[in-house]
């Protein structure tokens, strides 16, 4: 049997695209959907911008596709949300995508939305308290804050989905069961929230870094 390392050994690197998502979303809901769900879940090629080529660092990738990130930042006045959410395997990943991204974020707040060491109540309570504009964390916290009516994600306008980086095990978000269920299930409950706030529009843009 192959390992995953043996076979990246001789490939080259490719980047997520798209349909890497779109795929994840129609097989894993396929057999427990109606039709009409399925129908529903389906995420046309709008809610996509260009994906990292493999070629920018965070920062530079988060600046070619948020131009307009300084005017965004200064009109986000909403507490319990955040405009930009970025999603990734681990809470160390997460710390890494806070670091690398200082040239980007500017004096922005950004908010870690993992579990490791930070309880889930202190997280609400410093959204509702304070406005953040970057959130940065794992499927399994920022699920958890949606649910409890910690996060609203109305304000939303950008998900960055960390899809490329491997860990030590040469896995990608996408290859850690646990961390792909609860990141679909973010999915799901993000898009069945927005089609009921702004219907027939999703105002949310994937990307994948």
């Amino acid at each position: 049997k192959k390992k995953i390392s043996d076979i990246l050994e001789k490939s080259t690197p490719k980047a997520g695209v798209p349909a890497d998502l779109q795929n994840l979303l129609s097989q894993y809901f396929s057999e427990n959907r109606s039709v009409i769900e399925k129908e529903e879940l389906k995420l046309s090629d709008s809610c996509f911008l260009p994906a990292n080529d493999l070629t920018h660092s965070f920062s530079s990738y988060l600046k070619e596709i948020c131009p307009k990130w300084a005017k965004l930042r200064k009109n986000h006045k909403e507490k319990k949300s955040v405009v930009m959410l970025v999603i990734c395997s681990s809470a160390l990943r997460s710390l890494e995508l806070i670091k690398s991204m200082t040239a980007f974020k500017g004096d922005c707040r950004v908010l870690k939305l993992f579990a490791k060491h930070i309880k889930i109540k202190e997280q609400m309570n410093m959204l509702e308290k304070g406005v953040f504009h970057i959130g940065v964390g794992t499927p399994g916290r920022v699920k958890a804050l949606v649910e409890q009516d910690g996060l609203c994600l109305n304000s939303t306008k950008y998900m960055i989905l960390d899809w490329n980086w491997r860990d030590q095990k040469l896995r990608r978000m996408m290859d850690i069961p646990e961390v792909l269920y609860k990141h679909l299930y973010l999915l799901y409950s993000l898009f069945s929230l927005l089609l009921i706030l702004v219907p027939r529009s999703w105002s949310v843009r994937f990307y994948f870094c």
